[in-house]
């Protein structure tokens, strides 16, 4: 996630209401005939028998509750990217992250994401899709909430229908099954024991891109003060290499560029790059 919270951005947007769209946010998708997800399902009890797909029996399709525009600007000190990136290009990624509760501070533009991204480009020219939870300073009311981003729309977008709480383990899958300049690029959720379809965007990353597994925690810089967080994990992490192959494990043998302890956050590559945690030292 490159940062998207300026200053001049706080300002009009701690001024303004969160846009609730929760009737307007379909993910744009060529599903067709795919269900609505209902939103009363609990949690999954069991883990996913395989990956997810647009034509696979039994999947739903999902809408954001929330969605929040924010202009993409120059970046602010205060971050801290906890996780690593591949260093080619693959067409997915799934795995589990655990929820945490966070010392977020309510009315700054602190943050914590667990996600996974799929990226491409440089600078003003870099396109991206993640998933995750977060839980945000601006909103939410200290909650942990499953979220999308996506440089198509510039907005975040939650899904508060899922109720996530500390100690949940999420399965998540980014994936495209098309090639080409500008393929479909889709966020998955494995709740109520089925595949949700959370967004699915056209994007320019052609059917590989940079994958990262991270763990980003945002301090504002203009409320001096540390965002402390609980261990968390993240595990049984896979990769596909091209938008028709199956998955395999993001181990040693996957060129990495894995990040390191800083003063504030550990890391530990229990088993690079399939499971690790993270907390504040």
């Amino acid at each position: 996630m490159n940062p998207r919270l300026t200053h001049v951005a706080k300002v009009a947007l701690l001024a303004a209401t969160l846009l609730a769209l929760a009737a307007g946010c379909a993910p744009a998708t060529t599903a067709g005939a795919m269900p609505d997800c209902p939103a009363d399902r609990p949690a999954s009890t069991s883990a996913p028998t395989g990956p997810p797909s647009l034509s696979t029996p039994g999947v739903c399709r999902s809408h954001a509750t929330v969605v929040q525009p924010v202009a993409h600007a120059v970046p602010s000190p205060g971050y801290h990217h906890l996780g690593a990136t591949t260093r080619g290009r693959w067409s997915g990624v799934l795995g589990r992250i655990e929820v945490g509760d966070t010392g977020v501070r309510p009315g700054t533009y602190d943050f914590v994401a667990a996600r996974f991204m799929a990226k491409a480009g440089r600078g003003a020219e870099q396109a991206w899709l993640e998933v995750g939870w977060t839980e945000t300073g601006w909103s939410g009311d200290a909650r942990q909430r499953v979220y999308t981003y996506d440089t198509a729309t510039r907005a975040w977008a939650f899904y508060d229908q899922y109720a996530v709480a500390p100690g949940d383990r999420l399965w998540l899958h980014l994936q495209t099954e098309s090639a080409g300049d500008q393929p479909s690029w889709q966020a998955w959720l494995w709740w109520g024991d089925r595949w949700n379809l959370l967004t699915s965007r056209p994007l320019p990353l052609s059917g590989q891109a940079e994958i990262e597994q991270y763990v980003e925690v945002h301090a504002d810089p203009a409320d001096p003060g540390t965002v402390t967080i609980p261990r968390l994990a993240i595990d049984n992490v896979q990769l596909k290499s091209s938008p028709d192959a199956g998955l395999r494990p993001w181990n040693a043998d996957v060129p990495t560029s894995p990040g390191a302890d800083f003063a504030t956050y550990c890391l530990d590559w229990r088993l690079p790059y399939t499971s690790w945690t993270t907390t504040t030292c």
